[in-house]
């Protein structure tokens, strides 16, 4: 990272030349993509808990539904009129978690064929088409919801398999386009957008429902990732090579900086060298281990702080919300830190990818263990649940981010693996930690928390072992064997 007027880069012959500043400063091409990247991954988030938001208002609206009153509509032009004509339905417990997990069953189907028709492809196009058809069918889906449950499902695992497409995309555009020394925090910047999204929804989404009724929750968000898809195909281009508004600067400042990187993609995939690799397997354990304690965290926070802690809903929501806000700031902080330390030469990458995952993974772990001990106050519990949040955002620049060291030809293939891991680990954790609350509810959060612990550092212990942050002997172009 450089954050000066000059920053100094190889010429070729190995002697140290002086960049301009255009090359390396924030206000850059590069740095530009990866605020287009963090839009569209702000669009993707809000439409992805967008159900969640409105189900309740979908299910429980105290309203029956009734014609439209078109004279009245433009008589009184309120807001409350627009509030009755939203319609509601009897959907049973059972049908409401269906919905709730369809977008999962489309992007667990599609994580691993999607990741390598991602190295197929060209990550513009594919990330442009899948953004647009995400966001259109949002628009649609209060008529799928009138016309029907299954369509409503259909609908929505459909989304499920446009989603996971943009999440393994994005990682190839920075194989291109990010230098070594800031591909941290250009991919920081990326990711959080995931994290923003989030919390928009959480802060705003239930006030659209309120005022406006709920299908303006998916009519605004949808239009949004329109708006988003109309930037996106203008403004972004696979190769700064092909960028029509990158500077000559800037655009010799990344092919130098990636001229030793084996990045072209490859069809054939070395799958057997792949399973046998521990550097991969390392990494790919991490993506399970490490979400392991955010799902638990995104699943059960309302509950545990309404619950044991006695805050009102309208709090917790409000409380769920900040700890989504110093996630989103951490994990961009923590971007910019791995690369200073790398810039600098004060750490190694492989020093900074496991020290960053240490320090992600001990202190969350720790804090999580000493969460009942402090369920008395509302306010330690807050603070530790904060500190778990922001140090745990260190990861992402840690292990959940070193497949592309390892491999940089396979990274949408190895990320849509590595989404599998994800979702087991979004399926499993909830589950198993409703099982104990099942069993005693208050012995319950203990071992909820020991286990998160457990699963986490066990991971770690795994990536320290056996990590590493070069590229692979079955990952270069001159390995012949492939299956």
């Amino acid at each position: 990272m450089s954050t000066g007027a000059e920053a100094t880069v190889g010429d070729g012959d190995g002697v140290a030349a002086p960049a301009p500043a255009s090359s390396t400063g924030v206000c850059s091409v590069r740095h530009g993509l990866a605020l287009l990247v963090h839009l569209c991954n702000f669009a993707i988030s809000t439409q992805q808990m967008n159900l969640s938001i409105a189900l309740p208002a979908m299910v429980n609206g105290t309203a029956p539904p009734s014609p439209p009153n078109a004279s009245s509509a433009v008589a009184n032009g309120t807001v409350m009129e627009l509030k009755v004509l939203a319609p509601v339905y009897a959907w049973s417990p059972e049908i409401q978690g269906v919905l709730l997990s369809s977008l999962s069953y489309g992007s667990f189907v599609a994580s691993v064929p999607s990741g390598y028709v991602a190295g197929l492809v060209r990550p513009r196009h594919l990330i442009g088409a899948a953004l647009l058809t995400f966001s259109a069918l949002s628009l649609f889906i209060p008529l799928a919801a009138e016309a029907g449950v299954a369509l409503l499902i259909v609908l929505r695992a459909v989304q499920g398999v446009a989603q996971v497409m943009i999440q393994t995309s994005q990682y190839l555009i920075w194989v291109k386009w990010a230098p070594p020394l800031e591909r941290n925090q250009l991919i920081t910047i990326s990711i959080s957008g995931l994290m923003l999204g989030s919390l928009t929804v959480l802060l705003v989404g239930g006030f659209l429902c309120e005022t406006l009724g709920w299908p303006y929750v998916f009519y605004i968000f949808g239009g949004i990732g329109l708006a988003c898809s109309c930037l996106w195909f203008p403004l972004v281009h696979d190769d700064p090579a092909a960028h029509p508004l990158i500077s000559a600067a800037e655009r010799g400042h990344i092919a130098r900086a990636l001229a030793q990187q084996d990045c072209e993609p490859d069809q054939a995939l070395p799958i057997r060298a792949m399973a046998r690799s521990l550097p991969l397997w390392s990494g790919l354990l991490s993506q399970f281990t490490e979400h392991w304690f955010f799902y638990v965290l995104m699943g059960y926070l309302p509950t545990y702080l309404h619950s044991v802690l006695h805050a009102d809903l309208r709090a917790s929501g409000f409380l769920s919300a900040l700890l989504l806000g110093v996630a989103f700031i951490s994990i961009i902080l923590g971007g910019l830190l791995a690369d200073f330390l790398l810039s600098r030469k004060v750490l190694s990458l492989l020093v900074v990818r496991r020290l960053f995952t240490s320090v992600g993974v001990l202190f969350p772990s720790l804090l999580s263990v000493l969460l009942p001990w402090v369920s008395f106050s509302l306010g330690i519990t807050m603070a530790f649940l904060v500190l778990s949040l922001a140090t745990s955002s260190l990861c992402q620049s840690g292990a959940l981010v070193n497949f592309m060291d390892i491999a940089p030809r396979y990274t949408g293939f190895i990320r849509g693996l590595s989404l599998v891991f994800v979702q087991l680990s979004g399926v499993i954790a909830p589950t198993v930690s409703g099982f104990f609350l099942s069993q005693d509810a208050e012995l319950g959060w203990r071992n909820i928390f020991l286990l998160s612990a457990a699963v986490d550092v066990s991971g770690l212990v795994f990536f320290l072992v056996f990590s590493r942050a070069e590229v692979q002997d079955w990952a270069r172009a001159q390995t012949l064997t492939r299956l």
